[in-house]
């Protein structure tokens, strides 16, 4: 171990050093206006953070969305990534998880009712004047994962860092995780540490106020996930062909098999092994598309367990694309379900985010009519 670890210091450090000075020479061209940001008519709040992945950016925004929906004519922008399309793709109802990306379809099924408006490109000033031509009432526009996408001026930016995974212990890529250095949180107006502990302690939160030494005018949050009631990824199946499941029924004979695709399943994971049965895990990459040689692992998989009672349990964002994948094995589809979640802030918050961006959106910005 410490020999991988010198090796890595060796290699990927100065690697990482050169990343530095490309991302410093990066911001200061648009800090000193070489390269330009696009303002628009509508404001813009960005949802993003300053490392790779986890750090629970989908939940984040659908909390914006759902908070905002019914104040505004929202279109919601991201870049749909691992999507098999190119260029500007609107949502619609014909639309597949292939052709804009598991995370756009799942805020697309989720909030198309209320008149969200929800498409994917790569170049999101292109993207926004698109959606801004195709309907000139939207009155707000949010980025999803686009901090580092600077062609956009933000009219409010928020940034989210993992509590396990804090940039103050980070580096830059390669060496670390970061996409950026700590010091780009200045640009941000709210800081939300995410997926923090129930039991967090009141000395944990000022810990980071202090490392993370943020201006009087920006804003910290302490976010958590709340896990909802599991859902059957296949709402079709009969009930009379479907297994009931709840966690409080499950006794120490009965068995979950955790399939995961997404960047962090440990918070997951943990929460699966709260209750008692056995838990055993199939793990993909994130964005993982899910191949006919997979289903068939994941069949042998759950074959294989010895149990009472056995589920497949999944996230939110894989039960999209598992869903719509042609190769799930039918004699599975009865008894796999997922957990939904939202996004909780905790006790040491003293305005909510939705009002701290209603605020920013007045102050920062007249809003369209």
């Amino acid at each position: 171990m410490a020999k991988n670890k010198i090796l890595s210091l060796l290699l990927l450090y100065p690697i990482s050093v050169v990343y530095g000075w490309i991302m410093a020479i990066r911001n200061a061209m648009f800090e000193r206006g070489i390269l330009k940001q696009h303002t628009f008519d509508v404001p813009v709040i960005v949802v993003g953070n300053i490392s790779m992945g986890g750090s629970g950016k989908t939940p984040h925004t659908e909390y914006v969305v759902d908070a905002l929906s019914h104040e505004f004519n929202m279109g919601v922008l991201s870049r749909g990534y691992k999507r098999k399309t190119h260029g500007f793709v609107l949502a619609t109802n014909n639309s597949h998880v292939d052709d804009i990306g598991d995370e756009p379809y799942q805020i697309y099924s989720k909030f198309k009712r209320d008149g969200v408006m929800m498409a994917v490109c790569e170049d999101r000033v292109q993207g926004i004047n698109k959606m801004l031509e195709i309907n000139p009432d939207l009155n707000l526009i949010v980025l999803d994962d686009a901090f580092q996408h600077r062609y956009v001026k933000p009219t409010v930016s928020i940034v989210l860092m993992e509590y396990s995974r804090p940039a103050y212990q980070d580096h830059l890529l390669p060496f670390g995780r970061l996409r950026e250095p700590m010091s780009a949180l200045n640009r941000a107006d709210v800081v939300v540490v995410t997926k923090c502990p129930e039991d967090m302690k009141p000395m944990e939160e000022r810990i980071f106020k202090e490392r993370l030494n943020l201006f009087p005018y920006q804003k910290l949050l302490f976010s958590s996930y709340v896990y909802q009631n599991p859902l059957p990824v296949f709402d079709d199946v009969p009930a009379d062909a479907r297994q009931h499941f709840s966690f409080e029924s499950l006794t120490q004979s009965d068995a979950l098999l955790a399939v995961t695709g997404v960047a962090n399943p440990r918070p997951f994971v943990r929460y699966l092994r709260k209750y008692q049965a056995k838990v055993k895990i199939k793990r993909y990459a994130d964005h993982h598309h899910f191949t006919h040689s997979d289903m068939e692992s994941i069949l042998a998989k759950f074959n294989s367990i010895k149990a009472g009672k056995k589920f497949i349990i999944t996230t939110e964002k894989d039960a999209v694309r598992l869903r719509n994948n042609p190769y799930f094995p039918h004699q599975l589809r009865g008894c796999t379900y997922y957990l939904p979640i939202k996004v909780s802030f905790t006790e040491y918050n003293e305005q909510s985010l939705d009002s701290i961006v209603k605020q920013l959106l007045r102050t920062n910005k007249t809003l369209k009519k």
